[in-house]
């Protein structure tokens, strides 16, 4: 399972945040169908994916999609898509205390 965090920004705060979760692993050429799903299930119109979306998420785990990119008017200034990566709740201890570490 892997998961996908979708939050639309605007005037540089959190309006809406939703996380996708896949089933199986991550297949980079079905992008367009998660951004697609993603879009349903947050109830907001789906962003034209170009080559630089599919290579920024693949390449950085993190992709941006502008009002620009949407053939629809939409409500805020853009679509932020972020791979999340399960660390496994690792810990580590500090001054014999443990704290979570990203």
């Amino acid at each position: 399972m892997f998961k996908i965090w979708a939050k639309t920004i605007k005037n540089d705060k959190i309006k809406m945040s939703h996380i996708y979760k896949g089933m199986g692993k991550y297949d980079p050429s079905q992008f367009t169908k998660y951004v697609t799903e993603i879009c349903e299930q947050m109830d907001i119109p789906t962003p034209v994916v170009l080559r630089s979306h599919i290579n920024n998420f693949n390449n950085f785990n993190i992709t941006k999609f502008s009002s620009d990119d949407f053939v629809e008017w939409v409500h805020f200034d853009y679509l932020t898509v972020e791979y999340c990566r399960d660390d496994g709740g690792e810990k580590k201890y500090i001054y014999k205390a443990y704290l979570p570490v990203d």
